[in-house]
């Protein structure tokens, strides 16, 4: 347990920023999973409608630092191939 007032200040500091970042990482993967279900089911208009909030939503994490900004190009490179083979 900290003993001094600003390592237990950290601790809350730190708890918080756990709870939000687990929140945040919840919106990401619903958000790309969703987008996968709807690539998956053959249902490419739906899909191409849901790339650009998808695009946001990682680009926006990788902003925060939730995820790294190689990890959300490379995530956005591989969610746009998928629709793309299926429209090929």
């Amino acid at each position: 347990m900290p003993r001094t007032k600003s390592a237990k200040k950290a601790l809350r500091q730190s708890i918080t920023k756990k709870e939000h970042n687990i929140e945040k990482n919840k919106v990401l993967k619903s958000v790309i999973n969703t987008y996968k279900k709807a690539a998956a089911s053959g249902n490419t208009k739906e899909a191409a409608e849901m790339l650009p909030k998808v695009y946001k939503t990682l680009d926006k994490a990788a902003k925060t630092n939730l995820i790294k900004k190689n990890k959300a190009n490379r995530l956005k490179g591989r969610l746009t191939k998928t629709i793309n083979k299926k429209t090929a």
